[in-house]
């Protein structure tokens, strides 16, 4: 789901004209440049019937949409949220916003600390 969900966001030209392919799961390297997009999988679990396990998982994603200022953050989460909110396709059978938060991170130094808008998405998928 991991691959997909990222390689998803990487063919839209709304996500990456604001971010390049500055898309990744679980790295928010210090340093790195901005804007960009951080993944983290809250949670999966895989279906199960009298069978065993059903192929279905119902997972949840934590999508962090990074930039120096909170105009560019917000943009930048309006993208993916268009693209994924509502999607299905590929192994997706639905992927569907649960919620969204406005932050910004700890540090220092106030201005390096860069704003964050995390979005929550619940996905059904089955792998193709």
């Amino acid at each position: 789901m991991e691959e997909e969900i990222r390689a998803l966001l990487l063919s839209r030209s709304e996500v990456t004209a604001i971010c390049g392919n500055r898309i990744d799961f679980g790295a928010n390297a210090q340093g790195a440049s901005f804007p960009r997009v951080v993944l983290w999988t809250i949670g999966d679990a895989e279906g199960h019937n009298l069978s065993g396990p059903d192929g279905h998982s119902i997972g949840r994603i934590q999508i962090d949409n990074y930039a120096l200022t909170y105009g560019q953050s917000k943009q930048l989460s309006r993208a993916v949220r268009s693209v994924l909110d509502g999607h299905s396709g590929g192994g997706f059978q639905g992927v569907f916003l649960a919620g969204s938060r406005d932050t910004r991170e700890g540090g220092t130094n106030e201005a390096d600390r860069p704003f964050r808008v995390s979005l929550d998405f619940i996905t059904h998928f089955n792998p193709t």
